[in-house]
């Protein structure tokens, strides 16, 4: 397989490729387009590019700093090794980084883009987002994507009525699904995917944001955040598991509990996943030596799992680096100048991995009474928070209630309150309005 040098970064210098001057455009070359921002601001210092300051704004962000305390896959505080949604962030935005510099992407738009990609998750995690999801039906439902864009645009205090006003570019590379809800893609059974990246209003940035782009198509920058992000969840997922004592991955030396990972993924993921080929990805992943057999937790046990997660990181963005260069070639390759390339079978491989995550640990979670009780914890705040409003708002929250225009906007609101809040608080909240 190729594989391609990573040296010392050269500001300059993209993928190997020049940095145009400011306004100059070229083949991958960002413009004037790339960097503007939808409220105009004074003229900066050249210290720094446009790119750069959009990566500060986020790293500087309280959204950033709330996923500190945000449930990544285990509740943050049951143990000390697991990730947050923060670490978890970090992490994605490492991956990404490399993997956007070795294809010339900016790396500062694909690092910003891997950083905001989870800030819209609401306490609890995917648990958390489906109460949400659920109580805000009526005014066009509740998505960690979509909120992550009214964060950006709208919620995060930077510049009055724009968020962190960040340059297009970047915004664009934060959208995992650039469409509303029920336009996206078909999945292979022909349902349409629930996943969506806007709410109806907020749909003016996002036009905005989305000029001159196709149609539903993710820029270069996006989609290299997207498989971070997949990279880091499936392999990550997994180690915290291991070491968490959750999961020995001994266990997939036996056919039924192979078996079991296939259904998992088949259940969650989706039931058009072929188990043959499921099972051919577990297969090569044991083959290649890179699922250890046996963790003792000792310092030398944590050792060789870290190399095999990295090994596992480099196996996945390497496969894609190469599938895609070997159809693109050399050069830049940024927003909608070309697709990343991913193999499939490093997908199915990516997609064991999460099923093993699933089998052993989300999946048995689900009936655990902790669980239940959150999702009932999140909808009894939107619930007294409605009935409350403005007073029990925080006051940002409050001055957008009274600027509401209907209910629906005010119960947007309220879902913006709860949605704002980390486990720690959303618990503390929850005792001090409900009490129960």
């Amino acid at each position: 397989m190729q594989t391609f040098e990573q040296g010392a970064f050269d500001p300059d210098v993209v993928g190997g490729v020049p940095r145009p001057a400011e306004g100059e455009q070229g083949p991958g070359a960002y413009g004037d387009h790339d960097v503007e921002r939808f409220v105009q601001e004074p003229p900066k210092s050249r210290l720094r590019t446009p790119f750069e300051r959009d990566r500060a704004r986020v790293v500087h962000s309280s959204a950033m700093r709330r996923l500190g305390a945000k449930t990544q896959v285990l509740t943050p505080g049951t143990d000390d090794f697991v990730r947050t949604r923060l670490t978890h962030s970090l992490e994605v935005a490492q991956i990404g980084r490399e993997m956007g510099r070795a294809l010339g992407c900016d790396p500062d738009v694909v690092d910003a883009a891997c950083l905001t990609h989870d800030l819209g998750h609401p306490p609890f995690g995917h648990n958390g987002e489906r109460a949400l999801a659920a109580v805000a039906d009526p005014i066009g439902g509740f998505e960690g994507n979509a909120q992550t864009l009214r964060l950006l645009t709208r919620l995060e205090p930077k510049v009055p009525g724009a968020g962190l006003n960040l340059t297009r570019a970047s915004l664009d590379a934060s959208v995992k699904y650039p469409w509303a809800f029920g336009a996206g893609p078909r999945r292979p059974d022909g349902t349409a995917t629930g996943k969506f990246g806007v709410y109806p209003d907020d749909a003016p940035v996002f036009t905005w944001l989305r000029k001159g782009a196709p149609d539903g198509v993710r820029s270069m920058e996006a989609q290299v955040m997207d498989l971070a992000d997949d990279i880091a969840y499936s392999v990550h997922d997994v180690e915290d598991a291991v070491v968490g004592g959750r999961l020995d991955l001994g266990l997939l030396e036996s056919a039924d509990e192979r078996a079991r990972v296939v259904a998992a993924v088949q259940v969650w993921y989706g039931a058009w996943h072929s188990a043959d080929a499921l099972e051919a990805a577990l297969g090569r992943l044991r083959e290649s030596g890179l699922l250890m057999t046996q963790f003792d937790g000792s310092r030398g046990a944590l050792a060789h799992l870290k190399d095999l997660t990295s090994s596992l990181i480099g196996r996945f963005s390497g496969a894609a680096q190469a599938a895609t260069r070997e159809v693109y070639g050399p050069g830049a390759l940024t927003r909608y100048s070309a697709r990343l390339l991913v193999p499939e079978e490093t997908q199915l491989e990516i997609l064991a991995l999460k099923g093993v995550a699933v089998a052993y640990v989300m999946a048995p979670r689900e009936e655990e009474p902790l669980y239940q009780a959150q999702r009932e914890i999140v909808a009894d705040l939107v619930e007294v928070l409605a009935e409350r409003a403005p007073v029990a708002l925080e006051a940002p929250f409050a001055a957008d209630w009274a600027e509401a225009d209907d209910d629906a906007a005010r119960l947007r609101v309220v879902v913006d309150q709860v949605a704002s809040l980390t486990d720690v608080s959303a618990l503390q909240w929850h005792a001090r309005l409900v009490g129960r």
